[in-house]
């Protein structure tokens, strides 16, 4: 049985229990991006020659470095997607074959023989294809105005995004064909593409988010004596892999 919207403050947070949130106070109607469909690109690539495969990449070695001496980690990941081509799939409505460019670029961090530490820029350009995605276009169009009227633009509502993670597996310092100092990238990265459209949904809400309570609360500062005191006690000794006596439940039962 739900509660009294009285004894409820709405606000984000996780539910925990059944039958423990009141009845909504509206529905309402709300423009969102919905995802249609979804695919994963899971890549590791290495510094290779010539055409890019789906295994190398000739741009993942840096250009001819002076003195390294040894490498540090990559960070500042960046993904900017550059165009995308859609083909409708005969015989298959809402289907589409999709051929997307990308970029990714990163920075490389090492020390040289003088002991200060340097980075690399590292930029490498992808194409992908994706053979069958659900992809439907908007029935409706879309157009949107600001004031003046005059200004009134349309808008695509269908959206093609992409999300990534991607991290260095490993970097290592050695010598190209010209006998330079190089640094060769090995990276590592998922790529989620993401089929939306703006549609309106029918939700239950609770009515405006409250709002929040001040002053913004800060950390009190504590001496690290303090902190000592409030931490729990340590385990003293690790937890034993042992095997259950007996089954959770009686067969019987």
């Amino acid at each position: 049985m739900s509660i009294n919207l009285r004894n409820f403050s709405p606000r984000p947070g996780l539910v925990n229990k059944q039958g423990r949130l009141p009845d909504p106070s509206e529905l309402v109607c709300i423009e969102v991006p919905k995802i249609f469909d979804q695919c994963l690109i899971k890549r590791c690539l290495v510094y290779g020659q010539g055409h890019d495969t789906n295994m190398t990449d000739c741009d993942l070695r840096s250009n001819p470095l002076t003195n390294p001496k040894r490498y540090i980690k990559s960070r500042d990941f960046n993904l900017e997607l550059i165009s995308v081509d859609k083909f409708p799939l005969i015989g298959k409505p809402g289907f589409k074959k999709l051929v997307i460019s990308y970029k990714i670029s990163f920075y490389s961090d090492y020390i040289d023989q003088n002991g200060v530490n340097q980075s690399e820029f590292f930029e490498i350009n992808r194409t992908d294809v994706i053979c069958k995605f659900y992809c439907p276009d908007s029935i409706a169009q879309i157009s949107a105005s600001t004031i003046p009227v005059q200004n009134a633009e349309d808008l695509d509502s269908n959206i093609i995004k992409l999300e990534m993670v991607a991290t260095a597996l490993d970097g290592k310092l050695l010598k190209d064909e010209n006998c330079n100092d190089v640094l060769d990238i090995t990276l590592g990265y998922y790529i989620i593409v993401k089929c939306e459209l703006i549609v309106q949904l029918l939700v239950p809400a609770y009515g405006y988010c409250p709002v929040p309570k001040e002053p913004c609360a800060e950390e009190p500062e504590e001496s690290p004596c303090e902190r000592f005191k409030k931490a729990p006690i340590p385990k003293f000794y690790p937890d034993q892999n042992l095997e259950p006596l007996f089954p959770d439940c009686d067969d019987n039962d």
